[in-house]
C-alpha cells in the first residue's frame, strides 16, 4: 500500500490531484491510500483513490508500518514516522507564494534533506509521477535505518540543562 498523509493543518489540494492523476494514468488507485483533510468546499476530491480525512492516531501509525512507500507534504512529522518505521517518502513542498503555507520552510527542508537514504524529493506536481514510478522501480534500493521514536537521554538531559540554566557535564 501507498500511504499519502498531507498532515492535519491545512489542505494540499496540489499534491492531492497530483496522486490522483498519478493513479488515473497507472491504474494504482487500488494501492494508494490518503489521509488528506477535509477539503473545502469546491475542492478537488480524489476520484482515483481511496481517503479519509482524518484518522485515528493509532491507524495513522498503522498505515505507517504496512505502507510500501510513504508520500506527503515535506512536514517533519511525516518525514520523521517515515524514518522511524524504515519506510521510503516521498516528499513535496507546501509553497509559500502558492498561499499553501506561511513561508517557504517545507522548500528549505526538502533542499536540506532530499538525497538521503529513503528520503526523494519532487519539487512539484509535475515531478512527482516520475519519482513515485522511479521509486516504486527501485523499491528494496537502500534505505535509512530505522530512528527511535524517542530522542537519547544524552540530548535530552543536556538540553533540559540548558533550558534550565544548569552547567552540563560533557562527559
Amino acid at each position: 500500500m501507498i500511504f499519502l498523509t498531507i498532515g492535519t493543518h491545512e489542505p494540499f489540494e496540489r499534491l492531492i490531484r497530483a496522486v490522483d492523476d498519478w493513479c488515473a494514468s497507472r491504474g494504482t488507485g487500488a494501492q494508494v491510500f490518503g489521509q488528506i483533510t477535509e477539503p473545502k468546499p469546491g475542492a478537488w476530491r480524489p476520484q482515483h483513490f481511496d481517503w479519509v480525512a482524518r484518522l485515528a492516531p493509532l491507524d495513522h501509525e498503522q498505515r505507517c508500518k504496512s505502507a510500501r512507500l510513504i508520500v506527503s507534504h515535506a512536514g517533519m512529522g511525516s518525514i520523521l514516522t517515515a524514518l522511524q518505521y524504515s519506510k521510503p517518502i516521498v516528499i513535496m513542498p507546501r509553497r509559500g507564494h502558492l498561499l499553501e503555507t506561511r513561508n517557504d520552510h517545507q522548500f528549505t527542508t526538502v533542499r536540506m534533506l532530499g538525497g538521503r537514504p529513503g528520503i526523494h524529493v519532487a519539487d512539484d506536481e509535475t515531478q512527482l509521477g516520475p519519482v513515485l514510478d522511479r521509486v516504486l522501480a527501485e523499491s528494496g534500493g537502500p534505505q535509512a535505518d530505522p530512528i527511535p521514536a524517542l530522542a537519547d537521554s544524552r540530548f535530552t538531559d543536556a538540553l533540559r540543562a540548558f533550558l534550565t540554566g544548569q552547567i552540563v557535564d560533557r562527559k
